[in-house]
This record gives C-alpha cells, sequence and structure tokens, in this order.
C-alpha cells in the first residue's frame, strides 16, 4: 500500500510538472503578438541555396516554438524589401545575410541604409564558406603570393559578382595591396559576372586568376587531378579561424576542418591595416518594418534565445555546413553596425 501511495504522488508530480510546462509553452505563444501566419521573405530567389536552407531551419524551430505558421518566401532582395515596407503588423519579417548593408555601400540601386530604414533583429548563423580559389596549375601557391605578385606590377583578375558579399573580398585584396604595396593596388582587377556557374567558366577559360567561390560549390572541384581544366585549389576563406573551429570535423566533401583551417589566419592573412588582418563571416539576421511592434521583435528574440539554449537547432544547423550564432536584436544592431562601419573604411580606402 506504501509503495503504491509513493507511485501515486509521484504521478501526480509529473502529471503537474507537465501541465505547468505545457501551460507555459502555451502561455509564451499565446503572449506573442505575432498574427497566426508569419511570411518570411529572403534576400534570395533560389530556393536551393544558403539564404533559403537557413531560413527554413530557423522559420521551422520559430513555427514550433510560437505554434504559428511560418512560411520561407524565396522573392529576392527588392521584393523583399518592398514586402517589409508594407508590414507593419508583423506578418511579414525577412531574413538576410550581410548582403543587406553591403549593397548600400556599394551603391547598388534599390539597397538603402538598413540601419535607418528597417530594424534590425536578431542574428541566426554564420555561413563559413566564403572563399577565393585559383587553377591547380596557378604559380600564385598562396594569397600572399598574389598580394606580392600586384605589388610587383602583375596584373591580378578576380572574378566577382559585384555589389555585396562576393566583393567584399575583393575589396579587401585590393585595399591589402595598398597597405603593403602603397600605389599599386590598381594591379587587382574585378572581373565582373553573374553565378558561380559565371565565375567558375571564368577560371576554366584563363579569363580570370582568382575567382570568388564557396567551399560549397566549389569543394568538388579542388579534388580534380592537377591536368584536369576544372581543377582549382582554395588560396582564401575569408571567415574567422574561430568560426571554422565550429565547423564539424568532417568539414564539407572531402576537405577537413583540419584542411579548412590552413586557408584562414593565421596561416592566411590579408592585412586591413598594419595592425589589424581583414576577416569576413557571412552572418544571417532578421529586417522588421521600422514602425512594427517592439513586443513582437522582443517576441521573436525570446523564443529564439529560448530555442538556441535547446540546442537541436545548432546540430541541424552544423549538419547544413552552418555556424550557430543567435544574438538579441539590441546587440545585434551595434555588432553589425560596427562590422558594417569597418567594411565602409575599407570600400572608401580603395576608390
Amino acid at each position: 500500500m506504501k509503495v503504491m501511495k509513493t507511485h501515486l504522488r509521484k504521478l501526480v508530480c509529473a502529471v503537474a510538472i507537465a501541465g505547468t510546462a505545457g501551460a507555459s509553452m502555451s502561455s509564451f505563444a499565446a503572449d506573442c503578438p505575432i498574427p497566426g501566419n508569419l511570411r518570411v521573405v529572403i534576400g534570395s530567389t533560389s530556393t536551393g541555396g544558403d539564404t533559403y536552407q537557413n531560413s527554413s531551419i530557423v522559420a521551422d524551430h520559430l513555427a514550433k516554438k510560437l505554434d504559428i505558421n511560418a512560411k520561407v518566401d524565396a522573392v529576392g532582395a527588392m521584393a523583399g524589401f518592398r514586402a517589409l515596407d508594407r508590414s507593419r503588423n508583423g506578418n511579414t519579417v525577412m531574413i538576410f545575410h550581410d548582403q543587406a548593408y553591403l549593397g548600400n555601400l556599394y551603391g547598388v540601386k534599390g539597397y538603402d541604409n538598413i540601419f535607418e530604414k528597417y530594424t534590425v533583429g536578431p542574428t541566426v548563423a554564420i555561413n563559413p564558406g566564403n572563399a577565393y580559389l585559383v587553377p591547380k596549375d596557378s604559380p600564385y601557391q598562396n594569397i600572399d603570393e598574389v598580394i606580392a605578385a600586384a605589388g610587383e606590377g602583375e596584373e591580378i583578375r578576380v572574378a566577382i559578382q559585384p555589389g555585396g558579399v562576393s566583393e567584399i573580398g575583393f575589396s579587401a585584396l585590393k585595399n591589402a595591396v595598398k597597405v603593403e604595396h602603397p600605389g599599386m593596388e590598381d594591379n587587382v582587377v574585378a572581373v565582373n559576372t553573374g553565378s558561380q556557374a559565371d565565375k567558375n567558366q571564368l577560371l576554366f577559360d584563363d579569363m580570370a586568376d582568382v575567382i570568388n567561390g564557396s567551399v560549397q560549390a566549389n569543394e568538388q572541384y579542388t579534388r580534380l587531378p592537377a591536368d584536369d581544366q576544372k581543377a582549382m585549389r582554395f588560396v582564401w576563406l575569408t571567415a574567422r579561424n574561430d568560426t571554422i573551429k565550429q565547423t564539424n570535423e568532417e568539414g564539407m566533401g572531402k576537405t577537413s576542418r583540419e584542411d579548412l583551417l590552413q586557408y584562414v589566419n593565421p596561416n592566411v592573412t590579408v592585412p586591413q591595416s598594419e595592425s589589424q588582418n581583414f576577416t569576413f563571416d557571412k552572418e544571417f539576421f532578421f529586417l522588421y518594418n521600422k514602425d512594427m511592434n517592439p513586443e513582437i521583435v522582443s517576441c521573436i528574440d525570446n523564443a529564439l534565445e529560448e530555442i538556441y539554449a535547446q540546442g537541436d537547432i545548432q546540430e541541424q544547423q552544423k549538419k547544413s555546413f552552418f555556424i550557430p550564432n543567435f544574438k538579441p536584436s539590441s546587440e545585434a544592431q551595434a555588432y553589425l553596425k560596427d562590422k558594417r562601419d569597418q567594411y565602409k573604411t575599407i570600400i572608401e580606402n580603395i576608390k
């Protein structure tokens, strides 16, 4: 009888705890003034790219936490900004990356100052794969030799997609030549093109010496034999050393994390100034309409804080070669403004 009473007390406690947890989650969702359907527009029109993939992971976890429907809509940057302009009631938010402010720094039409026109929300992840590559038979063994060659008067043709994430590494490379070899920076020449396939083709056709690419898209070409026209090798990953260290040990494809660390600081240095080296992490973050209810901003911050504290989202992101990187809105705003200002200095220094 005593044992039975003990079991009964445990059962009552368990039910009470479960009820409290359920009430807490319901209360969390009920207290959040987000309409039942949330549209998450992204700055890309591709449903196969990193922006869509990462945004889908975040939106799915947010929908579950807040008990709402969340749909990721790959409308592209301009349509995404317009959708944000029209949405004051909180039923539309945007997830984008550094292109959102780099486009403005580079003077791309349609890119306003996001820190003035919108409310910058939390950061959620980093894509650590932004890379620069050369043909496998290139005379340049590393990025130091590329910088030195430009400093000695050789023209270095760099294939990029102008106006944002693809161009910031090019700007940094040109600035590094200016820091180390003043007056020789114009030897670093942009070959402007579009998609990654276009950049690759310029390398295959010997129309570029260096291309901007990514670990995800270009790692397969680094495994080809040296005599293959499409064979290439990494010379620089723009990510911070600490960022690459957070990737899974197996890395990407047949390129391990240890292999990837060869292409970042301190093994690779691209001077930003006499005392600082350049790094760039491609980071994803939320954007909101300036007039949106601040309670919704707080609600999403709090929901994401709980989601990241639970840990499931980190595993999912890392499996897809993203680095979890949650910063709440106030912290993200200050951090991204500082990041923007650093890159603004680089861009203005090479004009």
